[in-house]
């Protein structure tokens, strides 16, 4: 069942606004939706009565299957979304695509030596440990760690 163009409703829709996930048909209906901000749309509202719903003022928590001594606090997580550094960090299009490079690679440890050679991901990594792990006297920087880890490997 196809759905119509929301904004001449004359047409079979073709396409979606990335924003608002508004249906159009054709660059003229794109071009009027355009002519006004668009918003997302606001998320459906979680009922409490149901399995898995959160009641008002409540956090949903995740669970970790699989967890290690290395696994990071949701909490302690949380702190890096919070942090003004980082997210002017990531503004940086290098820094982005050191970023994906280095989550998609088959050789992640490899990855991330390569991607240390860079300044800008060494001051992100940098900023990452601080947040999550705060040094409790001398801080390192995580680019010495590396070198001292590859330096006993040897």
């Amino acid at each position: 069942m196809s759905r119509l163009c929301e904004i001449c409703a004359v047409s079979e829709h073709k396409y979606r606004c990335k924003t608002c996930r508004l249906l159009y048909c054709s660059v003229v209906c794109y071009k009027k939706h355009q002519e006004q901000p668009c918003e997302p749309p606001p998320p459906p509202p979680e009922d409490a009565s149901k399995p898995g719903g959160v009641a008002e003022g409540q956090q949903q928590k995740k669970i970790i299957l699989f967890s290690t001594v290395d696994t990071v606090p949701a909490e302690k997580l949380e702190l890096l979304g919070q942090s003004e550094h980082l997210k002017n960090l990531l503004y940086n299009p290098h820094l982005r695509r050191l970023l994906t490079e280095v989550d998609n690679a088959r050789d992640g440890m490899n990855a991330v030596k390569v991607a240390m050679m860079e300044p800008l991901f060494v001051e992100f990594a940098d900023e990452c440990l601080r947040l999550v792990e705060p040094a409790e006297d001398e801080p390192e920087r995580l680019d010495d760690l590396v070198f001292t880890n590859l330096q006993h490997r040897r």
